[in-house]
């Protein structure tokens, strides 16, 4: 595929963004194209694009897709896009009538175990999936190594730039979530963390209105694990391994309404 080839792309990954000093920040996109293949889009600064190109999760771009990977990322999905061919294609996909148009795509991508994807990545360095866990147990509320960035990513957020925009402020969250889940295939419980950027925004959103760390980590607790995971609810995880150690990390979560049985099945 050659640079000037545009591609449709679902996008239904956006984690939390990280500082980076040669991108300004991060944030890993993930879709999936018309053929229902996985893309990653890296890198993206997306804060920095400009707002007729800021998409939305569950909406449809169109993007020239560059070569595989960045840098030595040999993961199967990684692309390195054109931020400036990005063009919004319609209205993110909606939730109404029990989610169907989001269903009708994410219903017909193959559901694996943790243990499944992990086999894949050794074979072909596939590194995104779905994930339907059988039973969800927690979601650990983890206080993070620091509360603050690392030294030279603040450094980041105190230079000014001659060229070019300057960094914009990014919280910290000051805690890490873990999902503990057991899938059809599991000896033990899997671990893993969720780096879905609702989450952050949520957090950061509920530390406002309350005034409270912990009151704030506790209603993204109740939030994620027991109205996502709730058994009416039909959960699957969108899951991809974190460069370059190829953990793999909770990127998103799907929960539409489970569907009624009808008589006849």
């Amino acid at each position: 595929m050659t640079l000037s080839e545009k591609t449709k792309v679902l996008i239904v990954v956006m984690t939390y963004p990280h500082p980076s000093p040669r991108h300004l920040e991060l944030v890993c996109t993930a879709g999936i194209t018309e053929s229902l293949e996985w893309v990653r889009l890296y890198p993206v600064d997306y804060r920095y694009l400009p707002a007729t190109q800021q998409f939305k999760k569950y909406q449809w771009i169109e993007v020239s897709l560059g070569e595989r990977g960045a840098g030595n990322d040999n993961r199967k999905e990684s692309r390195r896009p054109d931020l400036d061919s990005i063009r919004l294609m319609g209205a993110p996909l909606s939730t109404r009538n029990g989610w169907e148009e989001r269903r009708v795509l994410i219903d017909a991508l193959p559901c694996q175990t943790v243990n499944q994807l992990k086999a894949a990545f050794d074979m072909d360095k596939t590194s995104l999936g779905v994930v339907r866990p059988t039973r969800v147990l927690d979601l650990e509320v983890r206080p993070a190594e620091s509360t603050e960035w690392k030294p030279e990513w603040k450094a980041l957020f105190e230079q000014k730039r001659l060229f070019g925009p300057s960094q914009k402020d990014l919280a910290k969250i000051p805690f890490t979530f873990h999902y503990v889940f057991e899938c059809e295939d599991s000896e033990q419980p899997h671990v893993a963390m969720c780096e879905d950027w609702e989450l952050g925004v949520l957090f950061l959103k509920e530390r406002r209105r309350l005034g409270s760390d912990e009151a704030a980590a506790d209603n993204v607790r109740k939030k994620f694990l027991t109205e996502f995971c709730d058994p009416s609810r039909d959960t699957r995880f969108f899951m991809g391994t974190f460069f370059p150690y190829n953990t793999w990390l909770v990127l998103g979560v799907f929960w539409p309404p489970r569907k009624s049985k009808s008589l006849f099945d």
